[in-house]
């Protein structure tokens, strides 16, 4: 899949946090910077969403992108074979 690269401001509204937490949990949790443009740096989304979905399970967070990358697949293997 294509990242798609967002700020932590555009995170931050599409994930229902404040731009400081998308920011503390890219530092925390080594999320994947796509780039910076100027001052802004930007993240690929579906990392940030992963994190956040671990946070809200109770799950711990997988240490790397990598590794978040290999468990949105088995998520997504998972939802598709209950449907």
């Amino acid at each position: 899949m294509i990242p798609e690269p967002v700020t932590a401001q555009t995170a931050a509204a599409r994930l229902r946090k404040k731009p400081g937490t998308i920011r503390q949990w890219a530092r925390r949790y080594q999320a994947r910077q796509l780039g910076t443009v100027d001052r802004a740096v930007y993240y690929c989304y579906d990392d940030l969403a992963t994190i956040d979905g671990c946070i809200a399970r109770g799950e711990q967070v997988p240490a790397t992108p990598e590794l978040r990358d290999q468990l949105r697949a088995s998520l997504r293997d998972r939802y598709r074979a209950a449907a």
